[in-house]
């Protein structure tokens, strides 16, 4: 136990009210996620250097559409994620509180899996490549992870397991010893370091030339981050330890990774697409 832990910084969950409505940072965060990745997102398929002579996998005006079903993917992926992953009795025995999403209560795999269904539609419709839509949309997503990990430290939810690293903080519902601030070292590594990977590889390696391959490198990319948080974070209560401390988000991430193993490989099978 350390003498000293950092204080924490107890913020309001809602920024404001106006009359009857909150505006929570979670629901800002979301927005702030999906607004700033959609401009990356064009500035991606606008930069016609990094697709060769193909050319970009979308029009600007596409990506302009996708984003509204990008947003219908990740809140009712997310939130249908939540329900059969990580609290299905309780929401069976209450089924109204499924549609009460102010309460808390998202699933990042389930998201992810609402993203892949819309993008899946969104091609279709549209008789756009899958593989390349899907390498702009993972390279925006690490934006929204970031404001979502920040919005959860807001919150005071989903910490980590009681620790004594100098920079641990005792959480309003976390008891009265200190914690890791898991929150944090997600945004860090589901959010800046997963952006500046796929940036790198997007703008110095050729890799959008090899449709998948962005795409794979997320996979595998957010499912190691994710396997090495959850050492750090604590489980959720109405779950705990699967097997011998294996948590739900482990399992949940291990199949992402060899997802993106198997694009990574079938990407390398398809030759370069010639530069402009």
């Amino acid at each position: 136990m350390p003498i000293f832990v950092l204080p924490y910084p107890a913020i309001d969950p809602v920024l404001i009210h106006l009359g009857p409505f909150a505006v929570r940072w979670y629901a800002l965060a979301y927005i702030a996620g999906l607004l700033l990745g959609w401009r990356y997102a064009l500035h991606l398929v606008g930069s016609p250097r990094l697709w060769g002579a193909a050319g970009a996998p979308a029009q600007r005006e596409q990506i302009d559409d996708l984003i509204v079903w990008m947003a219908l993917g990740v809140v009712l992926g997310g939130r249908v994620g939540y329900v059969l992953f990580y609290d299905l009795p309780y929401y069976l025995a209450h089924p109204v509180a499924i549609v009460q999403i102010w309460h808390g209560g998202m699933s990042f795999h389930g998201g992810l899996i609402g993203v892949v269904t819309v993008v899946w539609l969104f091609c279709r419709r549209h008789r756009l490549s899958v593989l390349g839509i899907g390498d702009v949309v993972v390279c925006a997503v690490p934006i929204g992870l970031f404001f979502g990990r920040i919005a959860n430290f807001i919150n005071g939810e989903l910490f980590g397991r009681v620790s004594n690293v100098p920079w641990a903080m005792v959480f309003p519902d976390g008891g009265p010893l200190p914690r890791h601030p898991s929150q944090l070292y997600e945004a860090g590594l589901e959010g800046i370091v997963l952006f500046c990977v796929l940036a790198v590889l997007a703008h110095r390696t050729g890799a959008p030339k090899r449709p998948g391959t962005l795409s794979g490198a997320f996979l595998i990319g957010y499912g190691l981050c994710r396997c090495t948080v959850e050492l750090f974070r604590q489980p959720d209560p109405q779950i705990g330890f699967l097997v011998d401390g294996l948590t739900m988000g482990i399992v949940l991430s291990l199949p992402m990774i060899a997802a993106g193993i198997i694009l990574i490989l079938r990407a390398r099978r398809v030759p370069d697409r010639p530069g402009p």
